[in-house]
Order: structure tokens, then C-alpha cells, then sequence
């Protein structure tokens, strides 16, 4: 008897431990824009400083663009996509929107509500005002 209640509290401290790292947090939010690749294309420098984050540029956008048969784009800055929109219409846009190459927009679409809304707070949280849009897409030559 003792070694089932043993179990049973294990279980329950493992399934409350799982709900609370899926509770919408800013901190979460961070998390996933950092293992989603957010920061890669949207946040200038941080490639190149080995993945440190610069709160006041973070997802910001970038001037350099991404070149294919599509033409070149830019990726857009998220602070200005998110201050236009409410959370949960933020969560709407995340499981809708479709983007340009290189952006993998499918992946977003596979983001969780609690992850949606977490990144959403992430990106309202940032300081450093919301930034200059990214410049427009240019077609393709030909």
C-alpha cells in the first residue's frame, strides 16, 4: 500500500511539475522564440554573437535580406506585427499566416496556445520601443 502511494505521488508531482512549465510566461515565451529559431532571421547580431540576445534589438527585424527564385526578403519585425494585434488575435494570425521563403511559417502554425500566447507576451515585454519595419520584399529579376 505504501509503495502505491509512493507511485501516486510521484505521478502527481511529475504531472503538476509538466503543467507548470506550460503556463503562459513571459520567460516561456523567450524559450520558445529561442528554440523556435525566431531570433535567428528576426534579431540582428545574434548569430553572429553566438546566440546572446540584445533585449532592445531582439526581434526587431533585419535589413539583410534572404535571396532565392522568390526574390529577396527581409524578416519582418515582430514587435510592430504584435503591437497591431491583440493576444488572442495573435494567436489566430500564428495558426493562419502564411510567409515568404525563408520563413518557415508551417512551424508556427504548430505552436500551442499557452507557446503562442507566452511568445506573444515575450515580444510586448521587450524594451527599446518597437523599431522601423523591415524593408519590402523585392521580386524576383526576369
Amino acid at each position: 500500500m505504501f509503495r502505491l502511494a509512493m507511485i501516486a505521488a510521484a505521478g502527481f508531482a511529475l504531472s503538476q511539475s509538466g503543467a507548470a512549465a506550460q503556463e503562459v510566461s513571459v520567460d516561456f515565451g523567450q524559450h520558445i522564440s529561442i528554440i523556435g529559431g525566431c531570433n535567428d532571421c528576426h534579431t540582428v547580431g545574434y548569430n553572429e554573437s553566438g546566440g546572446q540576445i540584445d533585449p532592445n534589438l531582439a526581434l526587431k527585424g533585419s535589413p539583410e535580406g534572404f535571396e532565392g527564385p522568390w526574390g529577396k526578403t527581409f524578416a519582418k519585425n515582430l514587435r510592430l506585427t504584435v503591437a497591431k494585434m491583440s493576444e488572442d488575435d495573435w494567436v489566430k494570425f500564428s495558426d493562419t499566416f502564411k510567409a515568404a521563403p525563408p520563413m518557415p511559417w508551417y512551424n508556427v502554425h504548430a505552436l500551442t496556445d499557452v507557446e503562442a500566447r507566452s511568445l506573444y507576451q515575450y515580444i510586448k515585454s521587450l524594451p527599446g520601443g518597437n523599431g522601423d519595419p523591415a524593408p519590402d520584399a523585392i521580386p524576383p529579376k526576369g
